[in-house]
């Protein structure tokens, strides 16, 4: 099957015109799984909450139901990075439409520097996805989780065979990271970056680019540049992530010893 990966500049603050270019970008991907950066209908650096509220979409939106409309006539699996309202909570959430009609809600887990003024932690935890139409078990993380290395286990200890991480990425770290989370529990890794810069007062954020698809040995697959809008697709086998074995003797899921990774006291 195809993935693809989606490198845009979204519009600061301006839903109607980022929904409209997520659509079409959806629509010209040659891909089966199409990923989307981090907020991608909204823009990310916020510093007021009011302000986001603004911009925040319940799920039922007209906005969100109109990328599901085309992930369903195109069926496609569409994964987009949006602020979600819910009730007075706002999260930096992203949903994934599965092209049959079916919708899966996952909300950051660990937020990132400014994000802690304006979003609320997100709820749902870590979990996986089965696509049964394409054979595939997708696990959802954004951004910042990436840092956290039992975030990506968690879904690969689900089963995941893919995990998809929207993002809007101003460091350079991930890209050492990122291959070893591929490596180390046997999943691609499809990253969807964003590009472009947004100022609040003094400060600016520059987003980097370089969206990638990483194979489940660690192998780059597909990588867009640091500054161009695109998109980078790669064809996976998600049915070859399922055995952790790499030789007669080792299995990586199988060698694990949970009784001897427990703390003794102290910090947890």
């Amino acid at each position: 099957m195809q993935i693809a990966v989606v490198q845009m500049q979204p519009q600061y603050g301006n839903i109607h015109a980022n929904v409209n270019r997520v659509c079409e970008l959806l629509s010209r991907a040659d891909a089966a799984v199409v990923v989307f950066p981090e907020l991608a209908l909204s823009g990310y650096f916020f510093t007021d909450r009011e302000q986001l509220r603004n911009v925040a979409l319940e799920l039922n939106s007209p906005a969100l139901q109109m990328i599901e409309q085309v992930a369903t006539a195109q069926r496609k699996v569409a994964i987009v990075g949006f602020p979600e309202q819910a009730g007075e909570r706002i999260y930096n959430s992203a949903v994934l439409y599965d092209g049959c009609g079916g919708s899966y809600i996952y909300r950051k887990t660990h937020l990132f520097y400014r994000e802690r003024l304006v979003f609320d932690e997100g709820d749902t935890g870590f979990f996986v996805i089965a696509i049964d139409w394409l054979d595939v078990r997708i696990g959802m993380m954004i951004c910042y989780d990436w840092r956290f290395p039992e975030a990506a286990r968690t879904l690969a200890l689900q089963g995941a065979d893919v995990i998809v991480c929207p993002s809007n990425l101003v460091t350079h770290v991930w890209r050492m990271a990122m291959p070893v989370r591929a490596l180390e529990n046997k999943v691609y890794v499809a990253v969807a970056n964003r590009i472009g810069k947004e100022t609040q007062g003094e400060e600016t954020l520059e987003f980097n680019g370089h969206s990638a698809i990483y194979g489940y040995n660690g192998t780059l697959l597909a990588e867009l540049p640091s500054d161009t809008e695109g998109i980078a697709v790669a064809s996976i086998e998600p049915a070859l992530t399922r055995s952790k074995s790499f030789n007669q003797f080792n299995d990586i899921f199988a060698d694990r010893r949970p009784w001897a990774y427990r703390l003794s006291g102290g910090a947890s």
